[in-house]
């Protein structure tokens, strides 16, 4: 059986995205604003734990924001040609 496994990590200066997907469906997300990880699964499905998930997301957001702003930097933020 192929499944298609999905992690999306992302972050701006203002906002943040940490979410795991399987075969199309969103399992697990950080919402940054509640402070907790949700898992949007209908209640039939069974639950599942992933401890350490939300820190982990925070931690992520923070190595993003500083990527981000090491390319800004380096990229001397250049506009975008028309």
């Amino acid at each position: 059986v192929l499944h298609i496994d999905l992690v999306i990590t992302g972050c701006s200066d203002s906002d943040g995205l940490n979410m795991y997907g399987l075969d199309g469906e969103e399992m697990w997300y950080a919402d940054f604003n509640k402070g907790e990880g949700v898992m949007p699964l209908p209640p039939f499905a069974d639950p599942f734990t992933y401890p350490g998930a939300y820190e982990g997301a925070v931690g992520n957001q923070g190595i993003c924001k500083a990527n981000l702003a090491t390319c800004i930097k380096a990229y001397k933020n250049p506009e975008e040609k028309i």
